[in-house]
């Protein structure tokens, strides 16, 4: 089995009587895109910090490939942070070049790299423009290209669509998609559910420090069931009886014209509904479906209490 690119373990971190990460244990493996999930303050930033080399843990170890983080293996690692890391001042070629300096890049490579990066994050036409004249979805654009322009193996994005306009996000969307199809390997966090579920085969949720849950998005959707919510005119009781005895399906308690079907399974329950229906010659008046989704799963796993 290939040795995890990512491997986290026990980390631990504290900020006066604050616990920001406790015991965070997750491995990353080599070409996958690995979402990162949790309420504000539950640690995200925090851990990605630390693997970044940014922060000092106070417990546990993580290894890149098997060993250590050390100096010279810090070009394997790209992060984008939260808070834009690039400069007003410098254009955005100028700021490739700058980054692409510290990781030792020479002359030649670094001016192809810049212009592929360019090109990659849609800036090739706005390449000698300063920075601080750039929107904001601009600016997050070239701050990914400055996490991407010495390749790195392990791409860290943290929230990388962020308060950025609809075109920006789709851009940075993709061009993840595309880094990953090249066999690049990527943690990625944000708070939209639907970018998540849409990009990541397995994903991570913490809270208040710690992984609540750490499995494959096909494995979450499973902790929560499907529901089936139908109408009818007439009297319900010889249809709950015929639905009570569906196998995998609970039937919620209820006598008015309303039942409500809990089950994993919806598509495959909902054609025993229709024939069940079809067969006693029952009138329908509403139905509806809903599927379990990411939201779901992250809402009953970390409860609705909003926290700051």
């Amino acid at each position: 089995m290939a040795t995890p690119l990512l491997e986290v373990s026990g980390l631990a971190k504290t900020f006066g009587t604050i616990r920001a990460l406790a015991g965070v244990t997750l491995e990353v493996q080599q070409g996958e895109i690995f979402g990162l999930l949790g309420p504000n303050g539950a640690g995200k930033t925090t851990l990605l910090s630390i693997i970044s080399g940014l922060l000092p843990a106070d417990g546990g170890s993580f290894a890149l490939l098997g060993q250590p983080l050390r100096r010279d293996r810090k070009h394997l690692l790209g992060i984008m942070p939260q808070e834009l890391a690039i400069y007003g001042e410098l254009t955005a070629r100028e700021n490739l070049r700058f980054f692409g300096k510290l990781y030792g890049l020479d002359r030649l490579n670094l001016e192809r790299r810049i212009d592929e990066i360019l090109g990659a994050v849609g800036l090739s036409d706005r390449a000698d423009q300063r920075a601080e004249t750039f929107s904001g979805g601009m600016k997050r654009r070239l701050n990914l290209g400055a996490a991407l322009v010495h390749g790195p193996r392990l791409l860290l994005l943290d929230e990388p669509t962020a308060g950025v306009d609809p075109q920006s996000r789709h851009h940075i969307f993709e061009e993840v998609r595309r880094l990953n199809a090249r066999g690049m390997t990527i943690v990625y966090t944000s708070h939209y559910m639907e970018e998540v579920q849409a990009l990541c085969s397995r994903i991570g949720i913490l809270d208040q420090g710690a992984l609540v849950a750490c499995d494959a998005l096909t494995n979450l959707l499973r902790l929560l069931p499907g529901m089936i919510r139908l109408r009818i005119q007439g009297d319900t009781a010889p249809l709950r009886q015929r639905f009570s005895q569906f196998p995998d399906v609970r039937l919620l308690a209820g006598s008015g014209p309303v039942m409500e079907l809990e089950c994993a399974d919806v598509t495959k329950v909902l054609q025993h509904v229709v024939a069940a229906l079809n067969d006693q010659h029952v009138e329908l008046a509403g139905l509806e479906t809903e599927e379990p989704n990411l939201e779901r799963v992250f809402l009953h796993l970390t409860g609705k209490t909003l926290r700051d």
